[in-house]
């Protein structure tokens, strides 16, 4: 934390279906100085996406919504080229329907869900559905107003029903900055390197179904305990969720329905993490070792999952890839390609083209953030490949990168037309 900065964090570690251990760290709202404890309400980001998911399923099972029915049952206003993108596609992120979260979009302005749905008919797919995978938000909220369209029901109103209630999740609901809600951290981001609030987004775009909930540590845990017990869905509707996508080429993506699904070390891994309005979540689960830890933070520039990983290598050491992995045999064209990258980054200068493969949005953030995080350093003095792995079709290098005393994992994943589906340089 001290090392992120980051003001509050709240973790459980469940082992066995026991809680045995449930803390708050750090302090929940600065302004007034409160505590961070088990009870302390965050947003969840994207961790939301398996609540969505799951809802989905339920109404699978009802018989509202087929997963391999196009969406145009649902939305006969669909556009011509959306309608061979399915439920399935949706939940998967294989819909090829761009991410909504782009510099086009404007976070100020309060959409209805028409005009949301209207935004989303108005992309053009990035890819044939199902041939690719890419992240979007979109794919979550257009499931949203699925669901109201085939119950007639908002979608969060049949999550407190079908899951939070039944569960008693008590604290768990839609975000709403009006309400007045005991217990709200707030959260916030570093501007010039000082500790300031978020900013705001308009509430309508605090109710979609990718990812905008509220909810405690003790919130959470109900919900692991539910997840371990199979409740709510039939057995064969959890496999689905936690099946890896087949892509059109018969390559599978780590990704079911709202979760990631990558094995780590021969373990089964189940893993979601989330971003929004300040606040970074994590939740990763190892079934067949009966063990999950949970981590709340109110901070945007946290770092989730290494807080995550670094309690299970606490604990359960085999079960996490260490943070720095031995050298893998060294890829000449591929290396020389990443330090080119690297220093493309660092000017702002990254070739469009080249990323072609990338979210929406993702060149002209890149764009502005790459030379605030790498600009001022020069060249790396070292870049070691640590990893090489197949995704679906695409190929996902993994490598350390030195710049003096301060250390960056650079992850460059590779479409089959050699242009990049994903660029990522985090401080270690």
């Amino acid at each position: 934390m001290t090392r992120q900065q980051i003001p509050g964090v709240a973790v459980a570690v469940i082992r066995d279906g026991v809680a045995v251990h449930r803390a708050g760290y750090g302090i929940a709202n600065l302004e007034h100085d409160v505590p961070v404890t088990p009870s302390t309400i965050f947003q969840s980001g994207s961790m939301g996406k398996q609540f969505t998911s799951a809802l989905v399923m339920m109404l699978v099972e009802d018989g509202k919504l087929a997963l391999d029915a196009s969406i145009a049952t649902y939305f006969p206003d669909a556009p011509a080229g959306f309608r061979a993108v399915t439920v399935r596609h949706l939940l998967t992120h294989t819909s090829g329907i761009p991410d909504y979260t782009t510099d086009a979009f404007d976070f100020r302005a309060d959409y209805t869900e028409d005009q949301l749905r209207a935004f989303a008919f108005a992309q053009t797919l990035e890819f044939a559905p199902g041939t690719r995978w890419s992240y979007s938000n979109t794919g979550y909220a257009l499931l949203g107003f699925l669901i109201r369209r085939v119950t007639g029901v908002f979608y969060g109103d049949l999550l407190r029903d079908r899951i939070f209630v039944p569960l008693k999740m008590t604290t768990a609901r839609v975000i709403s900055e009006a309400d007045i809600i005991p217990h709200r951290a707030a959260g916030y981001q570093r501007v010039d390197g000082k500790l300031a609030h978020h900013e705001w987004v308009s509430p309508s775009l605090n109710t979609t179904a990718d990812g905008a909930l509220y909810y405690s540590l003790d919130d959470v845990i109900l919900w692991d305990r539910a997840l371990r017990a199979g409740a709510l869905l039939q057995p064969t509707s959890w496999k689905q969720m936690y099946t890896p996508v087949a892509l059109a080429s018969g390559k599978t993506y780590g990704y079911g329905f709202g979760w990631f699904v990558d094995p780590v070390r021969g373990h089964t891994v189940h893993r979601h993490s989330g971003a929004w309005q300040g606040f970074k979540t994590d939740i990763v689960r190892y079934p067949d070792d009966d063990l999950t830890v949970i981590v709340l933070c109110n901070l945007a520039e946290a770092n989730p999952e290494a807080l995550s990983n670094g309690i299970v290598q606490t604990i359960a050491p085999e079960l996490v890839e260490p943070a720095e992995g031995p050298a893998i045999p060294d890829d000449p064209v591929m290396t020389t390609r990443v330090w080119r990258l690297l220093d493309e980054a660092a000017r702002g200068v990254l070739s469009r083209e080249e990323l072609a493969h990338t979210q929406a949005g993702f060149a002209a953030v890149a764009e502005e953030q790459f030379p605030a995080l790498l600009g001022k350093l020069g060249a790396p003095t070292s870049l070691v490949l640590r990893r090489h792995v197949e995704r679906g079709d695409d190929q996902l290098y993994t490598y350390s990168a030195s710049y003096g005393e301060r250390e960056f994992s650079v992850a460059v994943m590779v479409a089959p037309d050699g242009k990049l589906s994903k660029l990522s340089v985090r401080p270690r």
